[in-house]
């Protein structure tokens, strides 16, 4: 499953690299949507943050989206509730790295969940706070990965019958 944390129209414009994020997540749920991945994608204080930036809007047709208050999405009963059962593989991204990306990372781990951070697909607004965050999840037990090693994993192999179309997406 891939879970989209907080890409809220607010908060990337302060992020370092906040317009790179919005296009690598948009090809994440791309590939999510042509290779049947499920995605759950949170929004943190909908009311006072907005809502997912629309430029994400078109390719997030079938997640399931969740609003929460909580720093780690774990805290959100419906967060929780759309997730496979442990100890299901769950690939992460969004904002903020060092906050609620961070904190959610944990917070699977604990539930029993393999987590693949993807490194490349998350922000922060000082670059150092991300890359601490990467450390702290790696170092917790996050694997870290990227948006095309993920794609790849997804399809298994180049005679996938969509390969061709999952390729487009990170040519």
């Amino acid at each position: 499953m891939l879970v989209v944390i907080d890409m809220q129209a607010r908060l990337l414009p302060h992020l370092d690299g906040g317009e790179r994020l919005t296009e690598r997540v948009a090809t994440l749920l791309r590939a999510a949507n042509l290779l049947d991945v499920p995605a759950v994608v949170t929004e943190q204080n909908p009311v006072g943050l907005g809502g997912t930036v629309n430029a994400l809007l078109p390719v997030m047709r079938t997640a399931n989206v969740i609003g929460k208050h909580t720093f780690d999405a774990t805290l959100e009963p419906a967060f929780v509730a759309a997730l496979p059962p442990a100890p299901a593989t769950l690939w992460i991204v969004g904002a903020e790295a060092h906050v609620c990306v961070l904190l959610t990372v944990l917070g699977l781990l604990q539930l029993g969940y393999r987590v693949e951070c993807v490194a490349d697909a998350v922000a922060s607004r000082r670059a150092a706070d991300r890359a601490v965050a990467l450390e702290r999840a790696r170092q917790e037990g996050a694997k870290l990965t990227t948006v095309e090693t993920a794609i790849f994993g997804w399809l298994g192999s180049c005679r996938h019958p969509r390969f061709r179309e999952a390729l487009a997406l990170v040519k």
